[in-house]
């Protein structure tokens, strides 16, 4: 099966964004740009700063201006994609991680108010944590603290083997906690 026209097209247009987009992003297209502003400013007695003269660098700037942001929209919208992805992939394979904020992206912005309502407050919670290794959910935040906390009181009075059964034992609860904050809707 022959690839569609549109796919070679748009696959060469994601090429030329990209190199366009860290072409300019450089110090050297800086320092072009810097340059030729300087010898446009010099001509200007040359041409008796004329109305020509000044229509130059206003079009040329405008021109490359309006291009400019479609290619670094474009690449940008890529990038973004694959960061999104690459988040995604991070709380999809975390069992403790809070599977709803996989596509996050697509809420509104009032329901990013209200889950960073959420994140502040588990923020919150941590402060009070002895231990940096302790992590909250989004789902049932003040009871996974508690269970989280008294965990970690029993670990630190246990030997080591008594501290693996309590962790897994821990986590198993947290576990069911969050799974049955993730089955409802």
């Amino acid at each position: 099966m022959a690839p569609h026209p549109h796919h070679h097209r748009k696959h060469v247009f994601d090429r030329f964004s990209t190199a366009v987009t860290r072409a300019t992003g450089s110090s050297y297209a800086f320092l072009i740009a810097s340059v030729v502003v300087v010898l446009w400013a010099l001509t200007g007695p040359i041409f008796d700063y004329s109305n020509s003269w000044q229509l130059v660098i206003n079009t040329g700037t405008t021109i490359i201006t309006f291009l400019m942001v479609f290619v670094i929209q474009q690449s940008q919208n890529k990038d973004t994609l694959a960061i999104q992805l690459k988040l995604n992939e991070l709380i999809a394979s975390d069992s403790a991680a809070n599977n709803r904020l996989v596509d996050i992206e697509d809420l509104s912005a009032e329901e990013l108010v209200v889950l960073k309502k959420f994140y502040v407050k588990l923020a919150r919670l941590a402060l009070t944590d002895d231990d940096v290794h302790a992590s909250h959910s989004l789902d049932e935040a003040e009871g996974r603290h508690q269970v989280k906390r008294v965990g970690a009181g029993k670990a630190r009075r246990r030997a080591p083997a008594a501290d693996k059964a309590d962790k897994t034992d821990t986590a198993d609860k947290a576990d069911k906690a969050d799974t049955v904050g993730k089955a409802e809707p």
